[in-house]
């Protein structure tokens, strides 16, 4: 039987997971547009959320958008990871010995979300990724993490359609279920431009819990030749070996 949820609870949740979702702040009828909510009840939670500084108001537009208090919360999540400070300086010496730009993420149902990164010294555009939450099946983190899992749990953990960030994404599940399959014989994924146009990236799970949650990756142009990106990807391999082996042996689970 699953659990009863809350009304008030879940639409409060369900306003904070539109307003962290959207690039821009949200009008009153934008949101009751993604949320489905009646709009009085919506009215009165949004001014709950603004009083208790959870949501802020961009007044200009009359629009709304994740207030301090949401960044507290999730600085905490990142603050009382046990295994944050050791992939952290993984991530750095993965930066250091190959330049390019390394990811710590986990899997959260059918997506990731970043915990951390080191952005490559070269990159031009340095884009915030910590907090980020993508669906798993686009990226080299998620396709590692899926692999962990069954084809029958992928299938039922996946929605239908399965979403297209760019012209590379992978879209069928039977497609999926193969790349999948290959990612298990090898030990890494490798995507190339299925998230991100001119990038690509490897990326291996980290084994100290079973399944495994968690990942490493490495994200690299996409012109780069396969003698590179093989470099890479012993670097990344040979890395998360040993910030597993670490995790193991510190007792964190």
């Amino acid at each position: 039987m699953e659990p009863q949820l809350v009304k008030s609870a879940e639409r409060t949740v369900r306003i904070l997971e539109a307003l962290a979702a959207s690039p821009d702040t949200l009008t009153l009828s934008e949101l009751q547009q993604r949320t489905g909510f009646p709009r009085s009840s919506l009215h009165a939670l949004m001014r709950t959320l603004v009083e208790l500084k959870w949501v802020e108001t961009d007044s200009g537009r009359g629009a709304f958008g994740i207030g301090p208090h949401a960044l507290l919360t999730g600085t905490a999540y990142l603050d009382k990871d046990p295994a944050l400070p050791f992939a952290q300086q993984t991530l750095e010496d993965l930066r250091a010995e190959i330049g390019q730009t390394a990811h710590f993420a986990r899997r959260d149902e059918s997506h990731v979300i970043y915990l951390a990164t080191r952005e490559s010294r070269e990159a031009h555009h340095v884009i915030p990724r910590v907090g980020r939450r993508l669906p798993a099946h686009v990226t080299a983190l998620g396709q590692a993490l899926l692999a962990q899992l069954t084809d029958d749990e992928v299938a039922a953990l996946l929605p239908a359609p399965l979403t297209s960030m760019t012209s590379h994404t992978i879209t069928d599940l039977a497609k999926l279920t193969g790349e999948l399959d290959q990612v298990r014989t090898r030990g890494f994924a490798y995507e190339r431009e299925q998230g991100t146009p001119g990038v690509a990236c490897v990326a291996v799970a980290v084994d100290y819990r079973i399944p495994a949650t968690d990942a490493i990756s490495c994200s690299m142009p996409a012109g780069m030749s396969p003698a590179e990106v093989s470099k890479v990807t012993e670097a990344v391999i040979r890395h998360t070996r040993t910030l597993s082996a670490t995790l193991r042996r510190e007792g964190i689970r």
